[in-house]
């Protein structure tokens, strides 16, 4: 008898198209209507709220109903781990017009990964913070150095407040567009959340990419040596 997790259900859920692209569009930790998920899925309104259905039943996403709206998120940053885990081993994405390749470029040089920052950017950053002593690799997490927490306290970042969140405080999330890690946990969402007030970094709409802002490309040079190349 086979007391195991029932693999098959979940394989079930995210091997669909649609879902699969409507759960790909929630990996930016955003709230979005059915009709902007269909929108991303290029799905009917209705069969996006059926898919939208099932993944609630699962309990992969949160519904928040505001007015006459709904809006759906992913539950979790698990939830989010897990699919990151299955975009490294899928195969690229079939490039078909000038517009697609512009976002594949974009999404693979700076975007989120559920609440934490990804892509080119994200593991260069990680990189650089290891080099500087502000992290100290390990073998699945980063650990912040002495001379790193004060490094972060200069842009905003109480590290012993993050630590009291209750999730994984820094730990290695494998990037799928670069094959090395990127920051994640606790920290890897305040570093995130620190670019955006300061204006380093700035969301763009209907997509996982972010835009680099050109006091924020002065700023990351200047402080990690991060080249930005405008696209």
């Amino acid at each position: 008898m086979n007391v195991n997790p029932n693999i098959a259900e979940v394989a079930k859920l995210v091997t669909d198209p649609s879902r699969a692209a409507i759960l790909t569009a929630l990996l930016d930790d955003r709230f979005y209507t059915a009709t902007e998920l269909a929108g991303y899925a290029g799905i009917k309104q209705q069969t996006a709220s059926f898919h939208l259905s099932k993944l609630l039943d699962a309990e992969m996403l949160t519904c928040r109903k505001q007015g006459r709206h709904r809006y759906y998120r992913l539950k979790n940053g698990k939830i989010a781990q897990s699919l990151e885990t299955l975009l490294n081993i899928a195969p690229p994405a079939e490039i078909r017009s000038f517009r697609q390749s512009a976002e594949d470029r974009a999404v693979r040089k700076a975007r989120t990964c559920y609440d934490h920052l990804a892509g080119s950017l994200g593991v260069t950053l990680a990189e650089r913070l290891v080099e500087m002593g502000v992290l100290k690799e390990e073998e699945t997490v980063f650990t912040v150095t002495e001379a790193g927490e004060v490094f972060l306290k200069e842009l905003g970042i109480d590290v012993g407040e993050v630590k009291k969140k209750r999730r994984s405080f820094c730990h290695k999330c494998l990037d799928w567009s670069e094959r090395r890690h990127h920051i994640a946990g606790a920290l890897g969402s305040a570093l995130l959340d620190a670019f955006i007030r300061i204006g380093w970094i700035e969301r763009r709409p209907r997509t996982r990419a972010v835009a680099v802002t050109p006091a924020g490309a002065k700023e990351l040079y200047r402080l990690f040596h991060i080249s930005i190349e405008k696209n």
